[in-house]
């Protein structure tokens, strides 16, 4: 086993506190920068999520988690599920800014930030979710803005709960 390898059973994920919105934007726009050639305009729009979330944060039917290291605290991921308040026929939730560190991944870090999600959209009484994401390929292109890399493919995933 490598020591320096990261073990699950050293990652704490909890709910967001003031000032993780900044880290959750930053550390989006630097990973979609060097993975995928993305400007400033996807931070700009990582910023927009982060704003309406504190913005109509309700307890009760939105959450965003933290991925943390339990010793330090260093910052390792996040997910955020908040109301759809457009959706008109049924109680939905959007997952929104799943993101997983380089050095966190392969410990099951996403699958469980998913599943913690999923349970809390039971809970809250969602009747289902809805993943909007980007086809990045091995071309590493996006979704059609000038400053990605050429058209993409656009995705809507559902999850009926």
């Amino acid at each position: 086993m490598d020591p320096n390898k990261l073990q699950f059973d050293s990652v704490r994920i909890r709910t967001h506190r003031p000032g993780d919105m900044g880290m959750v934007i930053y550390r989006h726009a630097l990973l979609y920068a060097t993975d995928y050639g993305c400007d400033e305009r996807f931070e700009a729009l990582v910023a927009r999520v982060t704003a309406d979330f504190i913005d109509h944060y309700d307890e009760t039917k939105d959450r965003c988690w933290i991925a943390e290291v339990m010793d330090t605290g260093e910052f390792l991921g996040s997910i955020m599920l908040v109301e759809d308040r457009t959706s008109t026929l049924t109680k939905t939730a959007k997952l929104r800014l799943l993101l997983v560190e380089d050095r966190a991944r392969g410990i099951g870090l996403g699958k469980k930030l998913v599943k913690q999600s999923i349970e809390f959209a039971k809970k809250s009484g969602y009747e289902r979710i809805e993943l909007w994401t980007q086809s990045f390929q091995l071309v590493r292109v996006g979704d059609g803005h000038e400053s990605w890399k050429g058209p993409g493919t656009a995705e809507i995933w559902e999850l009926k709960l």
